[in-house]
């Protein structure tokens, strides 16, 4: 599946660039930057790679690293560029998230874990990059307030293992159930459309 790595890379390389400009948001060094442009990029893989026990993806094919390394050299030289059209990287990053989700469900499946968990893996795979960026930026987590961000990655992961479950083509699964996710993230973008807020009534 040689498209499907280039689009594993893309989005590696995306979500590197997604973690420099916010670091760059903060005002932290290089160093700090290029941090966390790697935990955003690959984290959550990590995350899952580690609860799995298999070996860690960027550790064993170490051209991840060197797509995080070209992501943060591109946004270095391209910052003012890319923080004009936040719209074309909302764009990259919802195809990164549809991506990713999918990918960590195909891999929890791979290692015969049970669909329901393996919906969970897909979730941490795509969001748990930007949970850990947004801790070490003083943030609280983009999937922890109301945009709606880790639900659709929710659904679209449900949406494969169902899928799968029932032997649809892996091909025309993948598609069909990330640009589920890729659907409803622009959606719920474009309508303002969140989940109810915690307050002292809830």
């Amino acid at each position: 599946m040689v498209f499907l790595t280039f689009l594993d890379y893309l989005g590696v390389f995306v979500f590197a660039m997604s973690g420099l400009l916010t670091a760059s948001g903060k005002k932290l060094d290089l160093f700090g930057g290029f941090i966390i442009a790697f935990v955003t990029a690959l984290g959550g893989g990590t995350l899952r790679d580690l609860l799995l026990n298999v070996d860690i993806s960027w550790i064993i094919k170490p051209n991840y690293v060197y797509m995080v390394i070209a992501g943060v050299i591109f946004a270095l030289a391209f910052k003012k560029v890319l923080n004009r059209i936040r719209k074309t990287m909302f764009l990259f990053d919802t195809i990164g998230i549809s991506l990713f989700t999918i990918l960590g469900v195909q891999k929890a499946l791979e290692h015969d874990t049970p669909l329901a968990i393996a919906v969970i893996f897909g979730l941490i795979t795509a969001t748990f990059g930007g949970v850990i960026r947004d801790i070490l930026s003083t943030e609280i987590p983009l999937i922890f307030r109301k945009e709606i961000y880790a639900t659709a990655c929710l659904i679209g992961a449900i949406s494969f293992v169902v899928l799968h479950h029932y032997d649809i083509n892996e091909t025309v699964n993948l598609i069909l159930s990330g640009s589920l996710i890729a659907i409803i993230r622009t959606i719920a973008v474009i309508k303002k459309l969140g989940l109810p807020v915690l307050n002292d009534k809830i």
